[in-house]
C-alpha cells in the first residue's frame, strides 16, 4: 500500500551572500517525490534574497539561479496546493541536494535564517 508523507530538512544561512549546500538522505521505504515546497524563519529574506538549485537522485529538478519567491505559497493557497509538483521523480539514490544562494538585493539587511525545505513523498506501507 502507498501513502503521502511531508519531509523536512533544514539548512541556516550563516554569512550574508553565502552559498550553503546540502545533502539529505531519504528514508528508504520512499518511493518516489511528488512535490516540494520552501519556507523560511525569515520568508522576507528567503523571497527577496535567495535562489538555489535542487537534484534528487542526480537529476536536476530545479536549476541553479531558481529564484526561491517561485517555490513559496501564501496563505491563500488551499494546503493540499502548496506543492511544487514533480512528475514521476523516481528516487535512485535516496540523495536530495540543495545548493542555496544568499543574495544582497539592497531591500533588506541580513540576519542568520532558516530555509526549510519539504518534500512530498510517496512510501510503501506494509
Amino acid at each position: 500500500m502507498k501513502q503521502i508523507i511531508k519531509k523536512r530538512f533544514d539548512i541556516i544561512v550563516s554569512e550574508a551572500k553565502q552559498t550553503v549546500k546540502e545533502q539529505f538522505e531519504l528514508d528508504k521505504n520512499v518511493t518516489r517525490i511528488t512535490g516540494l515546497m520552501l519556507t523560511s524563519d525569515r520568508e522576507d529574506l528567503l523571497y527577496h534574497r535567495g535562489s538555489q538549485k535542487i537534484e534528487i537522485n542526480n537529476e536536476e529538478i530545479v536549476p541553479e539561479k531558481y529564484e526561491s519567491k517561485l517555490l513559496l505559497s501564501g496563505m491563500n493557497v488551499s494546503p493540499n496546493e502548496r506543492f511544487y509538483k514533480i512528475n514521476n521523480t523516481a528516487t535512485g539514490n535516496r540523495l536530495l541536494k540543495m545548493e542555496y544562494t544568499d543574495t544582497d538585493d539592497g531591500r533588506s539587511y541580513f540576519s542568520i535564517y532558516r530555509v526549510s525545505i519539504y518534500v512530498e513523498c510517496e512510501i510503501e506501507t506494509i
